[in-house]
């Protein structure tokens, strides 16, 4: 048995439970947010992370989102990882500093824009590391992309262009002359 607090009994050895129940919630909690085997593969993903397909299908419907361009681009932005954030810069070369932004999760979304989806669908609980919130994120702005950009919801590239510069940057053609974000 263990104590809690001072003048209770106290065993020598952990119990069984105490050892293995962290264990077992632990991995529980990250197999959930462990990137596909194949991230490269849409088939392969959705038959190893079933649910996923299920989350993907419901955005796309809500958004009348195209589910292979929404993947593509949670691949693009994160490699399917569901904390992931942009390398920090390095002052004098060697000496970890600031993120360049606020991106975070699955989406890759920046805290303003994630903020303006929470409020826009209602959904102030949604995390940006849950791959359910996250693709609902993508459906949802691709959906704002082409109500003010008309960018088809088959159109990936342009899709995936409007994401990345935001769809004021997208309609002022930012991404022109930045020839890596135009080959991604």
């Amino acid at each position: 048995m263990l104590a809690f607090g001072g003048g209770g009994a106290t065993s020598k050895a952990p119990n069984r439970l105490s050892v293995t129940l962290p264990l077992a919630l632990t991995l529980a909690l990250t197999s959930c947010a462990t990137p596909p085997q194949n991230p490269a593969n849409l088939c392969d993903i959705f038959r190893e992370k079933r649910g996923w397909y299920k989350d993907a299908r419901k955005s796309a419907r809500r958004w009348n989102a195209d589910i292979p361009a929404m993947m593509a681009m949670v691949y693009q932005e994160s490699s399917f990882q569901a904390r992931a954030k942009p390398p920090r810069k390095r002052l004098l070369g060697f000496i970890p500093w600031r993120r360049p932004a606020s991106a975070y999760g699955y989406a890759q979304a920046i805290d303003s824009t994630w903020a303006l989806y929470q409020k826009a669908t209602g959904k102030g609980g949604a995390d940006r590391n849950d791959f359910d919130d996250a693709i609902d994120f993508v459906a949802w702005y691709n959906n704002e992309s082409r109500n003010r950009n008309r960018i088809p919801s088959t159109d990936a590239y342009n899709l995936y262009l409007a994401y990345h510069e935001g769809n004021g940057g997208f309609a002022q053609k930012t991404y022109v002359g930045k020839q890596w974000l135009i080959a991604a």
